[in-house]
């Protein structure tokens, strides 16, 4: 009988440059967004051989990441969370994915704003 792991692997605060925003100035500028992950993976299956093979690959999901994120203009952080969250459940498999966005001094120096979204089943 084999075991059902519900194991997660993070990626927190990747920082990438893109443009992103509503208004005329905020089209014409790169700012930073933050990415904090936690990924659906089995664990066990990577640790059982210690081979990259088996495991859910995070350098290449932050080389990916970075990638899209700083090729990519939209307006809203919704838009692009939804995008960045599709990437990491068709090209790597992830059935599940908690991704927060964040898009610092949005509104106001100091001042953090952003989404948290998830997609997919914890438990697929």
């Amino acid at each position: 009988m084999s075991q059902t792991h519900q194991d997660i692997v993070f990626i927190r605060g990747l920082t990438i440059e893109t443009t992103i925003g509503i208004h005329d100035w905020e089209k014409r500028i790169r700012r930073p967004v933050i990415l904090d992950l936690e990924l659906a993976s089995d664990c066990a299956r990577g640790a059982a051989t210690d081979r990259i093979t088996d495991a859910l690959d995070y350098d290449a999901v932050t080389r990916r990441l970075t990638q899209f994120v700083n090729e990519s203009r939209f307006e809203l952080v919704e838009t692009l969370a939804e995008r960045c969250a599709a990437i990491l459940r068709d090209e790597f498999a992830v059935p599940w994915v908690r991704l927060t966005l964040n898009k610092p001094g949005a509104v106001g120096a100091g001042v953090d704003v952003g989404v948290v979204i998830e997609r997919g089943r914890r438990d697929a």
